[in-house]
C-alpha cells in the first residue's frame, strides 16, 4: 500500500505543481462546490495509477486542484463505496493519498437519510460522531506503522473545534443546521422501516453508505476531520416513502447551495496555522 501511495504521490506531483492544504470529498449530488473553486488542474481517476474508479451516478470521478476561499484545496469529485465491490482498504485509500499530497484538514460531505423525527429533507447535519454498522473496518489487516498506530483512538473522530466553528458560521449565514450522529451501513439497498427504527434506537440521527471508512483512515493518520451531511430522505416512522437514488441526488442538489455557502465561508475564515 505504501509503495502504491508513494507512486501516486510522485505521479500527481509531476502532473500538478500544486500543494493542497485542505482535502474535500464531495458526495452524491454535492459536486457543485467545484464551481466555486478557481481550478488550476484536474486529474480523472482513471488516469491516476493504482487509483480506484467511481461507478456511481452523481460521482464525476476526478481530483480537482485549485483555490477556494483563498486556500489551496484538492477536491475529490466522487468517492468510493464498499457496495461497489471495493475492499474497505480501497475505500479509504484515496484519503491516504490526499494526506501524502500534503493536506492538513479533511472535509467530508454526503447525502443521508434522517432518522431523527426532528429532521426534515434539506437539513444540513454537522456530524459529531458515528456508528460503524458496515461489519468491516479499513484498518483490518497488517498495520503500516509509518501511517498510524495499530489501535487508533476514536474518542474525537470529528474535530470538535471544527464542529464549533462550523456551527458559528452556519448561524452567521442564517443557515438552519443540525448536529448529530451518522450511522454507516453497507448498502446498496435503502433501509427497511425496521432497520430505520433499529438505527434510531442505537442512537443515530442519520444513516448513509459512506464517510465512516474515510474518517477512520483520517484519524489513523492523525488527520483532523470535519463532516457534513445533507438529509435527502426520511426514515422516520409514518414518513417513510419509496425512495430512489435519483430522488436522493435531486434532494441533495437542492440543498447543496447551503452546504457550498457554509463550507466556502469556513475555508475562507480558517486559520490553517492551527493544523
Amino acid at each position: 500500500m505504501l509503495k502504491k501511495i508513494e507512486e501516486i504521490t510522485k505521479f500527481v506531483n509531476e502532473k500538478v505543481n500544486f500543494k493542497p492544504e485542505i482535502g474535500i470529498v464531495l458526495g452524491t449530488g454535492l459536486g457543485g462546490l467545484v464551481n466555486e473553486i478557481e481550478i488550476e488542474a484536474t486529474l480523472p481517476y482513471k488516469d491516476i495509477p493504482h487509483f480506484p474508479v467511481s461507478t456511481v451516478e452523481g460521482h464525476q470521478g476526478q481530483l480537482i486542484f485549485g483555490k477556494l476561499g483563498g486556500k489551496n484545496v484538492v477536491a475529490m469529485q466522487g468517492r468510493f463505496h464498499y457496495y461497489e465491490g471495493y475492499s474497505m482498504q480501497e475505500v479509504g485509500f484515496p484519503i491516504r493519498v490526499l494526506k501524502f499530497l500534503g493536506i492538513k484538514l479533511l472535509m467530508l460531505s454526503n447525502a443521508s437519510g434522517g432518522v431523527n423525527p426532528n429532521y426534515r429533507i434539506g437539513d444540513l447535519m454537522i456530524i459529531k460522531d458515528h456508528i460503524n454498522l458496515m461489519g468491516n473496518n479499513p484498518l483490518i489487516g497488517k498495520n503500516h506503522s509509518g501511517m498510524g498506530p495499530r489501535f487508533p483512538d476514536m474518542s474525537e473522530a470529528y474535530d470538535e473545534k471544527m464542529i464549533r466553528f462550523a456551527s458559528k458560521i452556519a448561524r452567521h449565514l442564517n443557515i438552519h443546521f443540525q448536529i448529530g450522529v451518522y450511522a454507516a451501513v453497507t448498502g446498496p439497498t435503502f433501509e427497511t422501516p425496521a432497520e430505520y427504527k433499529y438505527i434510531r434506537i442505537l442512537g443515530a440521527d442519520a444513516v448513509g453508505m459512506s464517510t465512516v471508512p474515510e474518517a477512520i483512515v483520517a484519524r489513523h493518520m492523525d488527520l483532523p476531520c470535519f463532516a457534513v451531511s445533507v438529509i435527502s430522505d426520511l426514515g422516520i416512522e409514518g414518513e417513510i416513502v419509496e425512495i430512489s437514488h435519483q430522488e436522493v441526488i435531486e434532494a441533495a442538489s437542492k440543498a447543496e447551495p447551503k452546504m457550498t455557502k457554509m463550507v466556502k465561508e469556513m475555508i475562507e475564515r480558517l486559520d490553517m496555522d492551527r493544523f
